[in-house]
């Protein structure tokens, strides 16, 4: 069984799926500063539903952002604690490509970078950039946090639910005979250091 996990904004979502990715369940809800309370309730609520028991899983896969820094840390956390200690293997999926999948008519996936800045990540473009808010009404149909959509102006868009995604993308990975990540080096996508933490321009930020 695939356990997926999704906490790069605040609108967080879980799935349970078979390792051929037929899903077997999901969760989904905002939560604007209780990432860390809820996840691991929410999962164990979501395995008694379907009556699995957690050493049923056989793969971990996590949602790597970009996105909340605080969502990010946790889930990944939450994410490493499972694959060592049931001692299974975790993939690691960027989160946004993960809802652009999930919702196919959508052009971009958009996260939180700051007050008046989004991580866009448009389809068809490999890998996300920092925009200012206003810059987003040009893009279209976007995937985008609650939260992001009211404080940006964002009527349209559609709520991400990455987690069925990266359960798929995490078992089409291993299916083709790779490896998982390293869970001592896989890591969040961050773009940039968060507020108030300064960092030297090409350096890797590091937190997990």
């Amino acid at each position: 069984m695939i356990i997926a996990i999704d906490g790069a904004s605040t609108d967080l979502s879980l799935a349970l799926a078979e390792p051929h990715a037929t899903l077997l369940a999901e969760d989904a809800w905002s939560s604007a500063q209780r990432q860390s309370a809820e996840l691991l309730p929410h999962l164990l609520a979501l395995l008694a539903r379907v009556e699995r028991p957690l050493r049923d899983a056989s793969l971990i896969a996590v949602g790597t952002g970009p996105g909340s820094f605080t969502g990010l840390r946790v889930a990944m956390a939450l994410a490493k604690g499972l694959a060592v200690g049931l001692r299974i293997p975790i993939v690691g999926v960027p989160s946004l490509v993960a809802w652009l999948d999930a919702d196919p008519y959508a052009t971009g996936a958009v996260a939180r970078a700051g007050a008046r800045e989004a991580y866009l990540l448009a389809r068809g473009e490999a890998a996300p950039r920092i925009v200012d808010r206003d810059a987003l009404a040009a893009v279209g149909r976007v995937v985008a946090p609650s939260e992001l959509a009211i404080a940006f102006g964002l009527p349209d868009a559609r709520r991400p639910r990455g987690a069925v995604s990266i359960a798929r993308r995490a078992a089409e990975r291993i299916s083709g005979d790779a490896a998982g990540d390293d869970p001592r080096t896989l890591e969040p996508i961050y773009l940039r250091a968060p507020r108030g933490v300064a960092a030297e321009s090409g350096d890797l930020v590091r937190w997990l």
